[in-house]
């Protein structure tokens, strides 16, 4: 049986390791930084905090020792917030296996150096002691984790340079519920997850100002727009954001019940102050809210134009006005919409 480290026992984190679980061909073990997570799992196979009511398999076995969780494990998947990834690989460094592939499912930036995850995994992993790199891919898509682990028909895509990674998760991933497709457009398929976070809350916010079809269909158009411009200048692919994570994502995250980072946008949107709203998560994570900034700062080093983007740092981050920040955005000088 393949052994399988899952890092990060959130609600993702866990919908995967149901996937992996209910194969019945892998070993799971997954890492929760709280206690009463893995007792939860542990005693009652359901996490109570993060995903309640989706019985996890008894192939799935939660601990918060890293070193016990990463041992013998072929396979890591990377779940945890992206302000955590940095600090928790370098934990992780001793303890991952030189063969062990490594796969993110992070959908965010680093604030501070505006890499991507899997950036930020390479530059901890890789080092003058042990410069051989380790196969890194990205799993991203349209993928709310309620719905993966009740067995609803999902498909999700990854990606990496690496063939032998993307055939590797591909076939250990896939079951009849939950589809893989392989992308070699690493940069476009990370920063799509990240950034479509972003419009998701500007979406939430047109619903909780009120708003009806027109101004959501309008902003998830432009939203694509822009952030197929920073793909492009990064390196990425145009045609990756019509695909799961980029146009697929997009349109769940901005229009799905499921997500945090919209229910973050409705809340500003009737008026709520950030602070409040996301002390009431009760440890849930928008990844939008810390994405926003380190998307502002890599589109102005790839010189590329951001409307929307910026005027969700606005209100995030400077106590803009939804409202004012919607009056800004329709008052912009006329543009092509092909340029």
């Amino acid at each position: 049986m393949s052994e399988i480290a899952i890092i990060g026992a959130g609600a993702w984190g866990t919908g995967l390791a149901i996937v992996l679980g209910r194969k019945g061909t892998h070993r799971v073990r997954l890492w929760a930084h709280e206690t009463d997570v893995c007792e939860s799992i542990t005693e009652r196979h359901v996490n109570e905090k993060f995903l309640a009511r989706q019985r996890i398999p008894g192939s799935v076995t939660a601990s918060n020792d890293l070193a016990a969780v990463l041992r013998d494990s072929h396979i890591i998947v990377s779940v945890m917030p992206s302000q955590h990834c940095r600090r928790l690989f370098e934990r992780m460094r001793p303890h991952i296996a030189p063969d062990a592939i490594i796969v993110s499912a992070t959908k965010g930036l680093e604030e501070d150096s505006l890499q991507r995850m899997t950036e930020v995994i390479r530059n901890v992993l890789t080092t003058k002691a042990d410069s051989r790199p380790h196969a890194v891919g990205a799993l991203s898509g349209p993928s709310f984790a309620q719905e993966v682990a009740r067995g609803d028909p999902t498909a999700i895509t990854i990606a990496s340079e690496d063939s032998s990674l993307l055939q590797t998760v591909q076939q250990e991933f896939s079951d009849s519920a939950f589809r893989v497709y392989t992308n070699s457009d690493v940069i476009g398929v990370e920063l799509g997850g990240a950034l479509k976070n972003i419009i998701a809350i500007a979406a939430g916010i047109c619903d909780g100002l009120g708003l009806g079809h027109n101004s959501a269909a309008a902003l998830m158009t432009r939203g694509l727009a822009e952030m197929t411009r920073l793909v492009v200048a990064s390196g990425g692919r145009a045609e990756t954001m019509s695909g799961l994570a980029g146009l697929g994502d997009l349109v769940l995250t901005c229009t799905g019940g499921l997500s945090r980072n919209r229910s973050v946008g409705v809340e500003l949107g009737r008026g709520k102050k950030l602070s409040e709203i996301i002390s009431g998560m009760h440890g849930m994570v928008a990844e939008g809210v810390f994405t926003t900034t380190a998307a502002v700062g890599l589109a102005d080093a790839r010189g590329v134009e951001m409307p929307i983007t910026e005027q969700m740092h606005a209100i995030l981050h400077d106590g803009k006005s939804p409202r004012e920040a919607i009056q800004e955005l329709m008052a912009r000088s006329g543009k092509s919409e092909t340029n």
